[in-house]
C-alpha cells in the first residue's frame, strides 16, 4: 500500500524552486566571463540572473526571519563580480529556501494568510507562486539576453 504525504504540493513546490536555482546555476556558469554583466540595451545577463536570485532571497527572508529586505545592497555587480561569487549568493539563496520548506509542516499551511510588506495578506501559496513566477521571468530575461549577445538564433531577428 502506497503512503501519502501530507507535503506533496510543498515538495513539488520545493523541487520547482531547486530547479529554478540549478538554472541559474548553469546559466552563470555557462555564461561567457565577458558577457556575464556586458550592458546591452537591456539589463545585464548577471543583474538578471541576480535579481531572479533576490527575488527568491527576499520572499524567503521574509518567510524565516520576517525580513522583508530587498537584497539589491549586498547584490550590486560590483559585489558579485564573477561567476564564482554569483554560484556562492546562489547556493546561500538555497539554504535559505531549504530552511523555509523545512518548516513547512504540510500542505495545509500553505492556506495560511502571511502579512508582506504591501501590509494586504496573501496566502503562502500566492506569495511562493508570484515569487516562482517573478524570478522565473528574471531568469528568462537573462537566458534571452545571453542569446542574443552571443549571437545564437540570429537568425530569427533579421527582416
Amino acid at each position: 500500500m502506497l503512503e501519502t504525504s501530507n507535503r506533496i504540493i510543498v515538495e513539488l513546490l520545493d523541487q520547482q524552486f531547486d530547479r529554478l536555482i540549478e538554472r541559474l546555476r548553469v546559466l552563470t556558469v555557462s555564461t561567457p566571463s565577458n558577457l556575464l554583466y556586458k550592458q546591452h540595451a537591456a539589463p545585464s545577463i548577471g543583474e538578471n540572473i541576480l535579481k531572479s536570485a533576490g527575488v527568491i532571497e527576499q520572499t524567503f527572508g521574509g518567510i524565516t526571519a520576517n525580513l522583508w529586505d530587498d537584497p539589491f545592497e549586498w547584490t550590486l555587480p560590483e559585489t558579485l563580480s564573477t561567476d564564482a561569487r554569483v554560484v556562492e549568493y546562489l547556493a546561500d539563496v538555497n539554504s535559505l529556501k531549504n530552511r523555509a520548506f523545512v518548516s513547512f509542516s504540510d500542505d495545509g499551511m500553505l492556506l495560511k494568510l502571511i502579512s508582506i510588506p504591501s501590509g494586504k495578506p496573501c496566502s503562502l501559496l500566492e506569495l511562493l507562486l508570484t515569487t516562482m513566477l517573478r524570478a522565473s521571468d528574471y531568469r528568462g530575461r537573462a537566458e534571452a539576453t545571453l542569446k542574443l549577445l552571443s549571437g545564437e538564433d540570429a537568425t530569427r531577428f533579421i527582416i
